[in-house]
């Protein structure tokens, strides 16, 4: 099939975009509002877009805490989101008033940072905290359409937990971080799923 992407005329039953661009990391990020009460959201348009320095960014549509908490603030953190935490992870994408925290409604620990002041999750194996750099606004096809919005931090601390660290390796698989698919699909990141590839040789005279 092909179908017109900004008119979105896929005829099918979900839009399938998704599930295309798969699996994407889940971005746990943590703000604090002006108030000083902690948000937690994760979002699954998340990604690393650079290093040395690192920088990563999450993409926000509407009108929501955490971006304009880390626009305030100028600090956010990024938890890493994990099978054994799914479910508390699901709890922190409802629908709080904005002076509530999520961390109090998923039963997590809000652990204190040390360059910035938003928390990490305790449980979470590993985090990256982050200075707020930018936002790029994103044009919509129409002009009432629901605004998008990527913000950009820069990567000023990481916590790891040492025992995820084997021979100064992070051992990503006994962290089992999930992974966001299409619709209400998920993935889990385990030994018995990972591969290596070395780097390709240089090519041969003449290409």
């Amino acid at each position: 099939m092909h179908y017109d992407a900004l008119k979105n005329a896929h005829g099918l039953k979900h839009d399938p975009f998704k599930a295309l661009v798969s699996p994407r990391p889940v971005g746990w990020v943590s703000t604090l509002s002006k108030e000083g009460v902690a948000n937690l959201a994760p979002y699954s348009f998340f990604a690393a877009v650079s290093e040395k320095p690192a920088y990563v960014m999450f993409a926000a549509s509407g009108s929501k805490d955490t971006r304009r908490n880390a626009e305030e603030t100028g600090e956010f953190t990024c938890s890493v989101a994990t099978y054994a935490l799914r479910e508390k992870m699901n709890l922190t994408a409802s629908r709080l008033a904005h002076n509530k925290s999520e961390y109090d409604f998923a039963g997590l620990t809000p652990a204190p940072s040390h360059f910035v002041k938003p928390p990490r999750v305790a449980e979470s194996p590993a985090a990256l905290e982050c200075r707020y750099w930018t936002t790029i606004e994103l044009p919509g096809v129409t002009p009432d359409a629901k605004p998008h919005a990527i913000v950009i931090g820069l990567v000023v601390g990481i916590h790891i937990e040492d025992s995820y660290i084997r021979d100064g390796i992070v051992v990503t698989d006994l962290m089992r971080p999930i992974a966001r698919l299409g619709y209400r699909d998920y993935a889990w990141i385990g030994a018995e799923n990972m591969f290596a590839m070395n780097s390709p040789p240089p090519p041969p005279e003449g290409w």
